[in-house]
């Protein structure tokens, strides 16, 4: 492994060790008083089983009952007082039916001597789920599904999801009324709005009908009647028993890479916590800075890293294999073909990038040359979508497994 792939890799690591969401939940609870309430733990998402180790950790029999909720391969053992679940990601299946099911048995009879220990992060939307009546799970999935391969953003998939549930968009909180809510979230959501990280369960919701509708025609959805039914009611707009701290967030990643390159001997850039674009459009980009960069064009002195946080978004047209993250850094190779001292990395915070196990990808100055050796052709593979076997191929995966966090992507570029 060369020098600057090393880097590469030390600073992947370092991003996500401090970005593990224990410290926050702690640090959270200590500046939360429960008082002589009874305490019930919800947990939802992909960080689900790590915030609720860290909760239960703290408070130890303060704890009366609770459950958790994330994705499949994500719990890491039995906690004390808790019923965990495994479900569905990104598509929500029977397994997230039953589980939210079990949530909202454990808040039924709560009264105003209790109060909710809501632990919130990325991939609630999926794994947080009770369909409204006269809506299939079967409805939601091909909803869902058409959404994500339209190319529509988190903010405008999540406001349609969440006037389909019963739990989304504060419905869940009213359902803990008379009890109390302590909401605990880790941001993936660009902006960090509330009502649409996991579509906003404790949250008011912001958007309108009409906004709704606009996502509709934008993107020429399908509904049946019962969806048009519920996308055309409003939702909570207003809700009295929730407090809410944010404890994570995609600033806070960039900062970590930021930190792991001044450790590493590289002047740290920010460029942008809030990339939202194609990932192709994104990769493009990012080489272009980075072939800048080289030749002494752009603001930024080597040796530097040069960081961009957010989400982007992949407009499927094959019937490939990949994520965001590895179609974009694949769309960067071509740009920076040939440059010495040159790499460009992006990967998710969770460890999950699209339906792999790769977390991203990594590409150099010699990842173009590589596949041509291989006879993959770059724009084969993106017309595709089949990032991740093309990266597979020359071992340019980044794999991380299940973090136990969730807090957006991070792009990175590596000059020396």
């Amino acid at each position: 492994m060369n020098a600057i792939k090393a880097s590469a890799q030390l600073m992947i690591q370092k991003i996500i060790a401090e970005n593990m969401p224990e410290e926050s939940v702690i640090q959270a609870l200590k500046n939360h008083d429960f008082g002589s309430k009874k305490v019930y733990l919800v947990a939802i998402a992909k960080a689900a089983w790590t915030m609720a180790k860290a909760a239960t950790d703290y408070l130890g029999e303060k704890i009366e009952k609770g459950v958790v909720i994330t994705k499949y391969e994500h719990a890491m053992g039995d906690l004390p007082n808790l019923d965990i679940f495994e479900a569905g990601h990104p598509t929500p299946d029977e397994a997230t039916v039953l589980a939210t099911q079990k949530v909202i048995e454990l808040i039924s009879d709560l009264t105003d001597r209790d109060e909710v220990l809501f632990l919130v992060s990325g991939g609630g939307s999926a794994l947080f789920e009770a369909p409204q009546d006269g809506i299939t799970l079967e409805e939601l999935a091909k909803l869902n599904n058409d959404m994500l391969a339209s190319g529509a953003d988190i903010v405008e998939i999540n406001m349609i999801r969440k006037r389909l549930s019963k739990v989304k968009a504060g419905r869940f909180a009213g359902l803990c009324q008379p009890a109390s809510v302590f909401a605990v979230v880790l941001s993936d959501v660009l902006g960090d709005r509330l009502d649409t990280i996991a579509s906003g369960p404790a949250a008011p919701d912001e958007s309108t009908v009409e906004d709704a509708m606009t996502v509709v025609a934008k993107y020429n959805l399908a509904l049946s009647a019962a969806q048009k039914t519920y996308l055309s009611q409003e939702t909570p707009k207003a809700l009295d028993n929730v407090k809410t701290v944010i404890t994570g967030s995609v600033r806070a990643l960039c900062e970590s890479a930021s930190k792991a390159a001044m450790e590493l001997g590289f002047t740290p850039y920010i460029l942008t916590t809030t990339l939202n674009c194609e990932a192709s459009e994104a990769g493009r980009f990012l080489a272009s800075i980075a072939t800048g960069t080289v030749a002494g064009v752009t603001h930024f002195k080597r040796p530097c890293v040069i960081i961009a946080g957010g989400e982007t978004v992949v407009n499927l047209k094959g019937t490939g294999k990949g994520g965001r993250n590895q179609e974009l850094v694949l769309s960067a190779a071509e740009g920076i073909s040939g440059l010495a001292n040159t790499l460009i990395f992006s990967l998710g915070s969770d460890g999950t990038d699209g339906p792999t196990e790769a977390a991203g990808g990594i590409v150099d100055g010699q990842t173009a040359t590589k596949l041509k050796a291989e006879k993959l052709d770059i724009d084969q593979i993106l017309a595709n979508n089949d990032s991740y076997h093309g990266l597979k191929a020359i071992d340019s995966l980044i794999i991380t497994g299940p973090t136990g966090t969730n807090v957006n992507d991070v792009s990175v570029i590596l000059c020396k």
